[in-house]
């Protein structure tokens, strides 16, 4: 099969085994010409396949020498349909770490269900014995709450009253008004049950059931927190009420694994492309703005570069864990510098669709996305015909 990417608003419905498979490997090469990391021994992911998700793992992998077990949703390809992004990611990942003398293992199937966490324990169990690291990078537009079986739905809206602002269409260049009406007191409470903190909690009580969290464990979730232009639609909207319940639960945890040594954290990131935040109105438009900044300046970071200094310079530096007055430890220190925001406000009230390209990075950020899906990587003949079908003989 000949792969191009086939999109539909924000979403790519196509993606690229080889191109997947290189960009892995150029994360790996960025972990391996850093300095080792003295970090954890067996480390648990869940949503490793894609994201920051996909980054811890392969920070611990090839940074600490570390044992992981990814947790992913399935999605094999077929003769006539390709795979998702984040498989191809996951095999590439299991090949590189057994070439390296790695143990790696996955459990595919939906992180909300307890059969999916007694999976997850049993392997732990059988190939590792407990873990040291466990990482929730869990980002989903649905759960099914396991207390009722009723399944809801996150949404990402302003609360209280609507709220305009420009926007892009990324794929165009066009600068459009947008005007997104309030959450509704339901949609508020169904988007703290998907994207809140009562999954990773739920996590964390049935891998310590299980036996296998280690003594001095440590545990994270990544939050954001954002500018004054993303404010209302992002941290004062429905989602920003999910995450303050997420670090209401690393608190929460904090207290419950202090008493065996260990620890949890909010991890606050920086603003990137990914598919979540493609979805978001206004935020594409800000990060494409971002990333002009942040990258005259030197100070631009992806994925690989935030997690590995989550890694190195805060969780695994031998000294105290720097945090905020809410406990969280943040990696958008250099997003939120005053120069980088004044210099985003600015190119942000000056810019529209016949400017975009010169004031923005839009053509960084169009490239990020269709990245995202193993398109549009250096070295990879795209006029090839592939296998869409990648096995992955370490998923469960």
């Amino acid at each position: 099969m000949i792969i191009k990417p086939r999109t539909r608003g924000f979403i790519c419905t196509t993606s690229h085994p080889v191109g997947c498979a290189a960009q892995v490997q150029e994360q790996i090469d960025y972990v391996l010409k850093q300095p080792g990391i003295q970090g954890p021994r067996n480390v648990l992911v869940i949503g490793a396949s894609t994201g920051y998700g996909l980054s811890a793992r392969i920070a611990a992998a090839f940074g600490a020498r570390a044992n992981t077990v990814g947790v992913y949703r399935p999605s094999q390809g077929t003769e006539k349909r390709t795979a998702s992004a984040g498989w191809y990611n996951s095999a590439a990942f299991e090949q590189a770490a057994e070439a390296a003398g790695l143990k790696s293992f996955s459990v595919t199937g939906d992180a909300f269900t307890e059969e999916t966490k007694a999976k997850t324990v049993e392997l732990i169990k059988k190939e590792l014995g407990e873990v040291d690291l466990v990482v929730y990078s869990v980002a989903s537009a649905r759960r099914t709450l396991p207390r009722t079986g009723e399944t809801v739905s996150s949404v990402l809206k302003p609360i209280g009253q609507s709220y305009t602002n420009k926007t892009v269409n990324f794929h165009t260049g066009e600068v459009t008004e947008v005007t997104i009406e309030p959450a509704t007191e339901e949609e508020v409470r169904n988007t703290v049950e998907v994207m809140g903190g009562e999954d990773w909690e739920l996590w964390i009580q049935a891998l310590s059931e299980g036996g296998v969290l280690a003594d001095n464990v440590t545990t994270i979730a990544f939050s954001y927190i954002g500018s004054e232009i993303t404010k209302a639609i992002y941290r004062d909207g429905s989602i920003g009420q999910a995450k303050d319940h997420l670090e209401e639960t690393a608190l929460k945890l904090n207290e419950t694994l202090a008493a065996r040594g260990g620890r949890a954290y909010v991890t606050v990131s920086k603003a990137l492309v990914t598919q979540s935040s493609s979805a978001i109105p206004i935020v594409p438009l800000y990060v494409s703005a971002l990333y002009k900044v942040m990258k005259e300046k030197g100070l631009h970071e992806g994925c690989i570069e935030q997690i590995y200094r989550l890694f190195a310079d805060r969780l695994y530096a031998g000294k105290d864990v720097p945090v905020d007055e809410k406990g969280r430890i943040r990696i958008d220190d250099w997003e939120l510098r005053e120069d980088v925001q004044q210099e985003v406000a600015e190119l942000w009230s000056k810019v529209d669709s016949d400017n975009i390209e010169d004031l923005t990075d839009l053509a960084g950020y169009r490239r990020e996305f269709f990245q995202l899906f193993g398109f549009e990587t250096d070295g990879v003949d795209y006029d090839a015909d592939v296998n869409p079908i990648v096995e992955n003989p370490k998923a469960i």
